[in-house]
This record gives structure tokens, sequence and C-alpha cells, in this order.
């Protein structure tokens, strides 16, 4: 493409970017993309490349890129309506269907939906919202918070503690006071190589029981947890791990969030991951596939009983003190009313579930047997490949040799996006939900080719 304009000069010394090394960005050290069109799988740059995305964007871009349906939802309502805010009862009809849409897919005893802007201001909203449940209750020592090592919740001030990975939290001044981090259910990096799936499960349940004792039961308000870890690793829970947590949680009237920003509205295969995995949470935190990124916006799914307690609080204290200026904003409340429609049309879950498994099977097949291979993992449409340096006592890479980053390099070679995930060596594929089987095979053979290039 012929440029004869100052773009990448301006990017460089204008634009702040989020999760990056901003010294070497500034000085020419990194590389950089500017975007400029998509279509299914695929995005497209201003060097005339086209990429396969095998990480949709990141994980949100759940219908892929350039749905028109979508697209003009968004240019109807802001025609019609491009803002009004939703305090005091007021609503839009975009958001109100879109409310209704929202329950008819979640479990049944969800009861209501307060939308925000991101994943991390839902949990945030969360928080506040367990914290008011416990005061309006007569509870008001119970306010901590639970979360898991390698989780990830957002990169707010309460979030960004609940998120347990040290980039997000380093020289950042967190975690906060009330937030405490129990056992990652990470079953590859388990301590006891002899423990199976079961027993692993058990023992972390047993941590978390004894982090529950520790801090006193009647302090703990909450438990946070990805039904499958996102940016920790693309870690699914091993069997029977969610059954022992809600045992625990249960026993100490602890109330359970899934954070449902990555795995909600298709990604596993079904609608929501607390229906794949029998989740009875009290919070559901909704983002990313929500409108498929095409508009920002998030959600909070309050339980039935949790939503009793709030009616409690303001009898008794008045009109509930939240609220965001944006909350509800019609133009993304639109773009999620044609985004849920869409997935329902193209009967994008039963294609993310049997995508997934056919990937997952794919990717094993070409890459299992790899001495640099530790381990193949994914459930749904999320699949990572973990590198180690010993295979069989699986021995991890040193961290400075950047292995991950550089078949991630390799994979971008082919014209592949993949992701390389923090604190490993880890390639994470989270691709759209509309990805054909010749997708997903153009997929595993660039990451084949591209581990042996770095591997051997």
């Amino acid at each position: 493409m012929l440029k004869n304009d100052q773009l990448e000069q301006w990017d460089r010394e204008n634009f702040f970017h989020p999760s990056t090394h901003l010294a070497q960005f500034a000085r020419g050290e990194l590389p950089q993309r500017v975007v400029t069109g998509g279509s299914g799988v695929h995005i497209e740059d201003r060097e005339g490349n086209r990429l396969l995305d095998a990480f949709a964007g990141l994980y949100c871009v759940n219908v892929g890129y350039g749905r028109q349906d979508i697209a003009e939802a968004i240019a109807k309502q802001a025609r019609e309506l491009a803002y009004y805010h939703s305090y005091v009862g007021h609503g839009t009809e975009a958001s109100i269907t879109l409310s209704k849409m929202i329950l008819d897919r979640a479990p049944a005893h969800m009861s209501k939906v307060y939308f925000g802007q991101s994943g991390s201001d839902a949990n945030e909203t969360n928080i506040k919202l367990v914290w008011y449940y416990n005061n309006v209750l007569g509870r008001p020592e119970k306010k901590k918070i639970i979360s898991r090592w390698r989780g990830y919740h957002g990169s707010g001030l309460m979030t960004g503690s609940l998120t347990g990975l040290e980039a997000f939290q380093k020289a950042f001044d967190l975690p906060l006071d009330r937030v405490i981090h129990t056992e990652a259910p990470y079953y590859f990096r388990r301590a006891d190589g002899a423990m199976n799936e079961e027993a692993f499960s058990a023992d972390c349940a047993q941590k978390l029981e004894a982090l529950i004792q520790a801090e006193g039961p009647d302090t703990i308000a909450a438990f946070i947890g990805e039904p499958v870890l996102g940016t920790g690793g693309l870690v699914p829970p091993p069997k029977g791990y969610w059954e022992a947590i809600q045992a625990v949680l249960t026993k100490y009237d602890i109330l359970l969030i899934a954070d449902e920003v990555v795995t909600g509205f298709g990604r596993l295969g079904t609608m929501f991951g607390s229906a794949h995995y029998d989740l009875k949470p009290d919070l559901i935190t909704i983002a990313k596939g929500l409108t498929s990124a095409y508009a920002p916006l998030s959600g909070s799914i309050v339980s039935e009983r949790m939503w009793k307690v709030l009616e409690q609080g303001t009898d008794e204290m008045g009109p509930i003190g939240h609220g965001w200026t944006y909350s509800a904003h019609p133009i993304g409340a639109a773009a999620g009313v044609a985004n849920l429609k869409l997935i329902d049309e193209l009967d994008l879950v039963t294609n993310a579930g049997e995508m997934g498994t056919y990937f997952k099977a794919a990717m094993t097949r070409a890459l299992g047997d790899h001495p640099k291979v530790g381990d193949v993992r994914g459930e749904g449409l999320m699949l990572a490949v973990e590198l180690v340096e010993d295979k069989a006592d699986r021995v991890l890479f040193d961290a400075s040799k950047k292995v991950g980053y550089a078949v991630v390099a390799e994979l971008l070679k082919r014209n592949v996006i993949s992701r390389a995930m923090p604190q490993g060596d880890i390639l994470g594929f989270a691709p759209p939900l509309c990805i054909t089987k010749e997708e997903v095979d153009t997929v595993v053979s660039a990451t084949a080719e591209s581990v042996k290039a770095v591997l051997g």
C-alpha cells in the first residue's frame, strides 16, 4: 500500500498502547500494526497482509469480523438515539430487549442484568454488590474475596488485585487488602506428578478450605473464578474441580462469582461455561462475546437470591448508589441484540463445540509427541500448547529464552496470529466461533511448522 501520511510516526509519538513495552515501542524497537479491515477469521493491515486471527482479537470477536448485521444495527441505533442514560428507571428498546435475551440464555436461577463497558468494570460492580449484600444482611466483617493464582479478572484497582498474574500487580501497589489468592487448578503444573486429576481437585479444595479457616469463615464474602482459566494459560479445570470447590463455598456460605467474560456466549460449545461445568453462581461476569466486541459492553448477571437482598437494601437505605454514565449504552445494547441473534442463526455454539473437539485432536496429532511439547489442552475453542525444556519431568524453559514469543513470531510469518500467554511458554488459541475445519487445519499446520522452526 502506498502511504504518504505520518500515521506510524503519530502512533509512536502519541498513542499509549496497553500491555506494551513503552520505551521499546517509542524507540521503534517493537513492530507496529495498523489494522484496516477484517472478514470471518481474517484481519488485514495497512501493509496488505491478510492474517488468520486465531485469537479472535482478545478472545472476543466470537461471530467473526465483517458482520454487516451488527454494523447496521449499530448505525440504526446511532441514527435514532445515540445515547440516553439508564438511571432512575430509564431504558431503551435495545437495553431492555438485550436484558431479556441474556436471561433467556443464562442459568435459570439468574434474575437481572446490570450493564457496564468492560469485564474489568463488571467485576468492580460485582465486588461492590457482594459488599453491599453482606452489609444489608448485617455481616460487615464478611468482605474478603478469594481469587486464584493465574486468574484474570481485569486491570482496575480491585480487579487488578483479583488477577493473579505478576505483570498486572507489579509496581502498581496491588493487590489491595480484602483480596487473597488460592491454588490455581493447573493440573499440568501440579507439584506431585503422581497425583491424578481427581486427587489434584480434592487437594485444591482442601487448600481453599484451609485458607478460609485461617482467615476466618466469617470474613470471607466471595470466591471468583473463570470456568476455564484464560489469560493464565487457557487451562480447563481438572476432573471434579468445580464440584469440590462449590461444596466448600456452600459449607461456609461464600458467594460464587463466575467470570464468564471469555467463556460466555458459546466459546466452550455451550452458551455459558456455568452450564458446561454445572456451576451455580451468584454473579456472572459477561463482556467480550456479548457484542463480539463490535461495541464496548459488559454485564453483571445477578442471581435471584442476591437480587432479593439488593431490593431489601434499597427499601432500607434508598436508591442504590452505584452507576456508570454509559451503563446500558444503547449503541452497545443494539450491537448485543444483533450479535446474539447472529450466534443463534449461524448455530455458532454448536460449531464451537465441534470445531473445538477437532482442533484439540488435530493439534494433539501434530504436536503431542514432540519432545518439547509438554501439554496440549483445551475445551471448546480455547486451546493451549505448552512448551517445555524437559517433557518427562515437566521442566520449564528459562523465561529469559522467550521460547513462546519466538514461536508466535514464526506463526506470524505464516500469517497466523496466536498469543504468547504470560508466565510460561504457552501458545494460546481462541479463534472466532465461525472457524471452519479447513481454517483449523491451517492453524495446526502453521503451529507445527513454527514449533519445528524454533525447537527442531
